[in-house]
């Protein structure tokens, strides 16, 4: 049996390569066959090439059957220059998460399954015994995602059970797409949404999150998994905290909703995959999430 072919790109930000060689090594080691796109190294400005080059060596990987497992090097920025004019290719899996949000609501449109994981850096830092990495591991050899978290008493939770479309990504990158044919379909009807973001202040959060009560997303979807804010400062100025505030807004709303998923920009990021059928059950004790493929 020939093994699975991995195919690195960097679609938005440049990368430090020393990732690009580690990440490799690791995923050789796991048992796959690596290769890359010709600017994955690349450095221009701020991002790993031109618009057109980025472009390029995307369309390629998605039009190449010989590819498995396209996997993005990194995020940033980038994406929204060209995402509209890309094909994807339904027999691939996509891997990456941040400015990738944009790729994920992409594949969405076209009921493609893509995977919400860890990029290079952190495939080429973690330990081997990492959970995420574990789990990433596990997924990219074809095993379902199934997760059955314990976790400490989280009293913002709302316990219930829920099943629909999984999706979601990045807060500020999903904000960047609403009014275009890449927002949230059908106003979030029978989705369960995923948000995380980083290095936003507290009023860009609730800002963002306003747009999607006032764009009727809050109020549609079937459940909420709120993941991690990292560096996402406290603002003394307003009344409680990132999370709370989120709380305060959906708690009207009679779906299951689990704060604190440790999904994000954090070294425990378990991989999510996006735009399946998946069921969410949230208790006291423990949050149980799994897909049906």
């Amino acid at each position: 049996m020939s093994k699975k072919h991995i195919h690195i790109v960097s679609p938005s930000g440049a990368i430090d390569e020393r990732y690009i060689d580690m990440a490799s090594e690791r995923l050789r080691g796991w048992g796959f066959r690596v290769t890359e796109s010709a600017h994955a190294r690349g450095h221009y400005h701020y991002f790993s090439a031109t618009t057109e080059e980025r472009f390029a060596d995307l369309q390629r990987a998605f039009d190449d059957d010989d590819i498995d497992i396209v996997l993005c090097s990194r995020g940033g920025y980038g994406l929204a220059q060209y995402v509209d004019r890309l094909r994807l290719n339904p027999k691939q899996l996509l891997v990456g998460f941040s400015d990738i949000t944009c790729l994920h609501n992409l594949a969405g449109t076209q009921g493609i399954s893509s995977l919400h994981g860890l990029m290079c850096k952190h495939i080429a830092t973690l330990p081997e015994d990492s959970e995420s990495l574990q789990m990433l591991r596990d997924i990219l050899s074809g095993a379902p995602m199934r997760y059955e978290l314990l976790q400490n008493y989280q009293p913002l939770n709302i316990s219930g059970v829920c099943s629909g479309i999984l999706r979601g990504g990045n807060l500020s990158v999903m904000c960047g797409l609403r009014g275009s044919r890449l927002d949230i379909p059908d106003q979030g009807r029978g989705t369960i949404l995923f948000l995380e973001d980083i290095a936003e202040p507290a009023h860009h959060i609730d800002r963002m999150m306003h747009n999607l009560r006032l764009g009727g997303i809050l109020q549609n979807i079937s459940g909420l998994i709120v993941g991690q804010f990292t560096d996402c400062k406290e603002d003394d100025r307003f009344p409680g905290t990132i999370y709370s505030r989120i709380h305060d807004m959906v708690s009207i709303y009679d779906y299951p909703v689990v704060f604190d998923f440790p999904a994000g920009h954090t070294e425990r990021n378990i991989p999510m995959m996006f735009n399946t059928k998946t069921t969410l059950k949230v208790g006291p004790e423990r949050t149980l999430i799994y897909s049906e493929k």
